[in-house]
């Protein structure tokens, strides 16, 4: 094992003493580095969070390559930022992937890193991390996060972003292996999210709204082989709950402009889509509401 103590600042400030004193940066030149780092939180960007995470990374390896997915998911929506996260991985490097969207920061939840495709994602255990995971392929290993030797030389109860899963991304990025950072966790044991709602019946898929998008798509957690199940082609028109109807189309320009349509999305899922508006705010839906399809006879 190489410890590398890097030249200047390279912690965080101390109430006390003003000392900046994360410590040094532990590397296993034996092992495998990561080049990358990637973010996603709900911090937004009005405030320095972001920055302040990007500093301790940088701070502790200047040479990393830091990816923001995103900062925008909705404050404490831990569903929304497992989507987005899990639908972004696939096609991102193999890299640090660090979570922050934790509502429980600060209490008993714990934090951990998990190995999966190549990749390690490092956050909190409330869900956000497991379908990423799942996505690149699965559960490979997964610790504890309670070495604190990784961590910053003080950590605030709301902010572990800054204080313990940067300095870990950072050390795994590295080289420092996971079993290094704490006891193993059993897969089975990891927070899931509850599954949304899917249900499938000749002519109907019924669907809970996953994600809406800056456009106003609005993202079903059906996948295409749900509307292919329930007998719907493209082409079809599909009544959209009571009162709106939609044409099932391959892209958003094949109907007509401000013309409701239903296509699949970039991420495989059933989608609502507006031609040139938001389907969001046509429908009146959000993330959570349930939406029913159904095949319209052909004329």
């Amino acid at each position: 094992m190489l410890s590398a103590c890097l030249q200047g600042p390279v912690g965080l400030s101390t109430a006390s003493t003003g000392v900046l004193a994360w410590g040094c940066l532990v590397r296993d030149a034996a092992r495998v580095r990561y080049e990358v780092v990637t973010l996603l939180t709900d911090y937004g960007i009005e405030d320095g969070f972001v920055a302040v995470c990007h500093g301790v990374l940088l701070s502790l390896a200047p040479r990393l390559r830091v990816v923001d997915v995103t900062h925008l998911v909705p404050p404490q929506d831990v569903r929304r930022g497992a989507a987005v996260l899990a639908q972004a991985v696939p096609w991102l490097p193999p890299a640090v992937h660090v979570g922050v969207v934790d509502p429980g920061v600060g209490t008993s939840r714990r934090g951990v890193a998990v190995a999966a495709g190549g990749s390690v994602l490092v956050g909190p255990d409330n869900g956000l991390l497991l379908p990423a995971a799942e996505a690149l392929g699965g559960v490979l290993q997964a610790v504890e996060l309670t070495e604190r030797r990784f961590w910053g030389a003080e950590v605030a109860r709301t902010f572990h972003g800054r204080d313990v899963f940067a300095p870990v991304a950072a050390h795994v990025a590295g080289g420092v292996p996971l079993g290094d950072l704490g006891p193993a966790v059993d897969p089975a044991s990891l927070v899931r999210l509850p599954a949304p709602l899917v249900v499938v019946r000749d002519g109907v898929v019924e669907a809970e709204v996953l994600t809406v998008d800056r456009f106003g798509n609005v993202q079903l957690a059906a996948h295409a082989a749900a509307l292919d199940a329930a007998g719907l082609a493209r082409g079809d028109v599909v009544s959209v709950g009571a009162d709106a109807v939609a044409r099932y189309a391959e892209t958003f320009g094949a109907v007509a402009p401000g013309a409701l349509l239903l296509l699949v999305d970039s991420a495989g899922y059933a989608a609502l889509a507006v031609n040139g508006g938001s389907a969001a705010t046509r429908l009146r839906l959000a993330p959570g509401d349930v939406v029913v399809l159904r095949g319209e006879p052909a004329c």
